[in-house]
């Protein structure tokens, strides 16, 4: 079935379908973050900050405060704050006092975060267009419902070693 998975991997036989088709994704995802990563390693930053300076983007000028930075990044991080630091200490980002609660801060995008973003993105779009190249639209949207599928799957659920998800089911077990 997947040739290139099997080649990859130096293995020709696996558990099932459905292994294979979890390698073949697990694989698929490590190309993509590894492709993110060298554009962002371009600009002198990491892709959980990328992750952050986007995320900021779309609340600007607003801004959103750490928790609900953490809630949208696509990735876990165990420490939003430090990745916020980080970009605070470069001048991509600044943290003002919240008006309604004084134990919030609110981290906001700055012009030089944006115009960072502004320069990344012919890099990170040729990730995209290297996705594009390979899918038509109708077969993007399929592997998006299919992902949404396995997404669905795990959302709220414990895995099956006893470790939640990070949404409040940690240390929940079967």
């Amino acid at each position: 079935m997947g040739e290139t998975v099997r080649r990859r991997l130096h293995q020709t036989r696996f558990e099932s379908d459905q292994h294979e088709a979890t390698l073949a994704l697990l694989l698929a995802a490590s190309q993509l973050r590894e492709a993110l990563d060298t554009a962002c390693q371009g600009h002198g930053i990491t892709r959980g900050q990328y992750n952050v300076l986007r995320i900021l983007r779309g609340a600007h000028p607003r801004g959103y405060p750490r928790c609900d930075i953490a809630k949208r990044m696509l990735e876990r991080s165990p420490d939003v704050t430090r990745l916020i630091d980080r970009l605070e200490g470069r001048g991509f980002i600044e943290r003002l006092g919240s008006a309604e609660d004084r134990r919030l801060s609110i981290a906001r995008i700055t012009r030089k975060g944006l115009t960072l973003l502004e320069r990344m993105h012919p890099q990170v779009s040729a990730v995209t267009e290297r996705l594009a190249s390979r899918l038509s639209a109708a077969e993007a949207a399929e592997l998006t419902r299919l992902c949404e599928r396995v997404l669905v799957g795990f959302e709220d659920e414990p895995s099956e070693l006893g470790h939640g998800t990070g949404r409040g089911t940690q240390g929940v077990e079967r």
